[in-house]
């Protein structure tokens, strides 16, 4: 357990009395949620091409993209390939774990993940909208094939669809291509209700989708609260702004809630 500032930890406080005045929350998460299970993203500080492009010298998003599997799907796979690895030993830290136990706790409680890591569903979520889909899922580019899939071990490069031979690919949405309609019509359907407290964690919040709800908490005077340790495009918008990595401030707002206290810093 990390030991948090005075002022931190005040502003658990706060935090925790939103929660207690709430029935219905909505948990916007993304990187930063994944990289205290150790997952790297594609750029960035850790990032897998930090700094650089593959060896291609194409960028990852090209190589990501809609255009490049339907043109040159085992160049594309090549990278996939290289992501699912990177990630294949995570696990669920603390802070998915408190965010499924709030389930229990709420009347009401989504998750809005751009991961694709399945993280919050192995933790025990069970309303999650995986908008950006699940590299778990695997689904055929031509016919309706899918197939769960636990690691890309044993994939030929790029994977053929057993049923027509198509080109197999993951469930996610690559550059280029539109969200997925399932996961976009509960998302509105969701959002539409509203909720009592928006809380915006380890996202720098730059998709509008993402970003909107905190923004229409704003509008609507309703309580957020955005936890990342670096200012993002809604930092100026929540009620409370916590920067601290994620798991910590997600088990240190459990503690709280749970009537205990988290380690606080001499000063």
């Amino acid at each position: 357990m990390d030991t948090l500032s005075p002022d931190d930890a005040r502003r658990v406080g706060q935090v925790v009395e939103l929660l207690r005045q709430s029935r219905s929350l909505l948990f916007i998460t993304g990187a930063g949620l994944s990289a205290d299970s150790g997952l790297p993203t594609y750029r960035g500080v850790g990032g897998l091409y930090e700094n650089e492009d593959p060896e291609e010298n194409v960028p990852i998003e090209e190589l990501l993209s809609a255009g490049m599997i339907r043109a040159r799907p085992k160049l594309t796979w090549k990278y996939l390939l290289q992501i699912e690895r990177a990630g294949r030993n995570a696990r669920p830290n603390r802070g998915h774990e408190v965010i499924a136990q709030m389930e229990a706790r709420f009347e009401r409680v989504w998750v809005l993940t751009q991961n694709v890591d399945g993280l919050h569903r192995q933790a025990g979520s069970r309303n999650v909208i995986d908008i950006h889909g699940d590299l778990r899922r695997i689904r055929c580019m031509h016919c309706p094939y899918q197939q769960p899939a636990t690691d890309y071990d044993g994939f030929a490069l790029p994977p053929r669809c057993p049923d027509c031979r198509g080109i197999l690919r993951p469930d996610v949405v690559l550059f280029g291509e539109r969200l997925p309609a399932e996961q976009l019509a509960t998302y509105q359907t969701e959002t539409a209700r509203g909720f009592d407290l928006v809380l915006s964690v380890g996202t720098t919040s730059v998709f509008p989708y993402i970003s909107a709800p905190v923004l229409d908490a704003y509008h609507f005077r309703k309580p957020s609260v955005e936890i990342n340790p670096g200012e993002t495009d809604v930092t100026e918008f929540v009620t409370v702004k916590l920067p601290l990595r994620a798991a910590a401030a997600l088990e240190a707002i459990w503690m709280g809630y749970s009537g205990k206290q988290a380690p606080i810093a001499e000063q």
